[in-house]
């Protein structure tokens, strides 16, 4: 499978917060990677800077959108968890 979008990121990184507590990261980077089925290979395939992996640098782009919309709160540096708001969204099951 091939590395995802940011946005094909979104649902399924405020989906692995529903439970409420604080993730990281890195951690959600890791459990997205699980999610979409990634190889070794695309999980450390870097951007043509060389300076960052894909996948992280993904997961941060829907971590910066989910958090712009107000559906998940920072606490702490690379710290996440979801907002009420955030918990509603999934209330309404989005397809996307």
């Amino acid at each position: 499978m091939a590395i995802p979008d940011y946005q094909s990121i979104m649902l399924p990184f405020l989906r692995f917060l529903e439970d409420g507590a604080e993730h990281t990261l890195q951690d959600l980077t890791d459990k997205l990677s699980v999610e979409f089925e990634l190889t070794q290979a695309e999980r450390h395939e870097l951007l043509p800077s060389g300076n960052q992996e894909i996948m992280r640098n993904r997961v941060g782009w829907a971590r910066t959108y989910l958090k712009k919309a107000l559906l998940l709160d920072a606490p702490r540096r690379a710290v996440f968890k979801i907002t009420e708001r955030g918990q509603q969204v999934l209330s309404e099951q989005p397809e996307r």
